[in-house]
C-alpha cells in the first residue's frame, strides 16, 4: 500500500467507525436501545435512498452527455471531472432536494453527510481516468456508458469504503456478471417489474436484515427514451455494444441500485 492510499483510508476508517459509535453515543446519554435503533434504521435507509440516487444520478450524467462522449469529430470534449460533478450537482438536487455544495447545513442523516462525499470522489475518479478514452479523436462509439460508469463506480466505493453498492439487473438482462443479483436483490427485482409497481416517485424498498444487524434498500430503474437504443425493440438486433436488444419499452423497468448499510 503506497503512503496516498494509506493516508486515503484513514478517513474511510473514521468513516465506519463514527457510523458504527452512534448507537453507543446515544445510549450513553440516556437514550433507549430501542429508540437508538429505530433511529438507526430511518437514518441507513435514508442514506441509502441517497446513495443510490447519487450513484444513478451519475449514470444519467454520463447519458446525457453520451452524443459528446461519442463524436468522433472531436479531440477534447470538455467533459472533464469538474463539469461532470457541476452537471451530477444539479441532478441529484433536482431529484432529492439535498444541495451537495451545501452537504454540511443539509437536512439529512449526519451518515449520509459522511458517505456521500466519497461517493462524488469516486464518480469524478472515473470520469478522469477515462479521458483518455472520451477525448479520443476518429473514434465513435466509446464504450462509456451508464452502465460501464455504474459498474467502474460501485466497485471503486464499495472497495474504497466498505460500503456495499452495487447496480443490478434480472438474469435475463444482465450484460456483465458483476451485476449478478442475490437472492434478496432477484426477489425485489421481481417487485420492480410488476407493472402495478409505480413508475414515479422513485419508490424506493427497503428491508432489514441480518437479525436486525444491517438494512437493504433499493432503488427502481425504469427505462426511458434513452435506454431504448440498447433495450429496445427490435429484440434480437445487435446494438451499438454488440449485444442484443432486450425488446423493451419506455416504462419497462431495467434493474435497480442496491445499498446495504450496517446498523451495528
Amino acid at each position: 500500500m503506497t503512503a496516498e492510499h494509506a493516508k486515503g483510508d484513514k478517513p474511510m476508517k473514521m468513516q465506519r467507525a463514527m457510523v458504527g459509535g452512534l448507537f453507543a453515543v446515544l445510549v450513553g446519554v440516556g437514550v433507549a436501545p430501542t429508540a437508538v435503533w429505530a433511529d438507526a434504521k430511518a437514518d441507513a435507509i435514508e442514506t441509502g435512498r441517497l446513495l443510490a440516487i447519487l450513484l444513478d444520478a451519475g449514470r444519467a450524467t454520463v447519458g446525457a452527455n453520451q452524443a459528446l462522449i461519442n463524436d468522433a469529430s472531436k479531440g477534447d470534449k470538455g467533459f472533464t471531472p469538474e463539469v461532470f460533478e457541476k452537471q451530477l450537482t444539479a441532478k441529484f438536487q433536482e431529484r432529492s432536494g439535498v444541495n451537495l455544495a451545501d452537504l454540511p447545513n443539509a437536512k439529512v442523516p449526519a451518515m449520509t453527510k459522511l458517505m456521500l462525499p466519497p461517493l462524488v470522489e469516486v464518480q469524478k475518479r472515473v470520469v478522469a481516468d477515462y479521458q483518455p478514452i472520451i477525448n479520443r479523436p476518429g473514434v465513435g462509439f466509446k464504450g462509456f456508458i451508464p452502465a460501464t460508469f455504474g459498474t467502474q463506480t460501485t466497485v471503486r466505493y464499495t472497495a474504497k469504503t466498505g460500503h456495499y453498492l452495487k447496480q443490478t439487473a434480472a438474469d435475463k438482462i444482465l450484460r456483465n456478471p458483476r451485476n449478478k443479483a442475490d437472492e434478496f436483490e432477484a426477489a425485489v427485482l421481481a417487485k420492480f417489474a410488476d407493472p402495478s409497481y409505480p413508475r414515479t416517485g422513485e419508490k424506493i424498498v427497503s428491508e432489514v436484515v441480518d437479525g436486525g444487524k444491517a438494512v437493504r434498500v433499493m432503488l427502481p430503474l425504469f427505462y426511458g427514451k434513452g435506454c431504448l437504443g440498447c433495450h429496445g425493440e427490435p429484440a434480437g438486433e445487435r446494438d451499438i455494444t454488440g449485444y442484443k436488444r432486450d425488446g423493451y419499452k419506455e416504462g419497462d423497468n431495467g434493474g435497480a441500485i442496491s445499498v446495504k448499510l450496517s446498523l451495528k
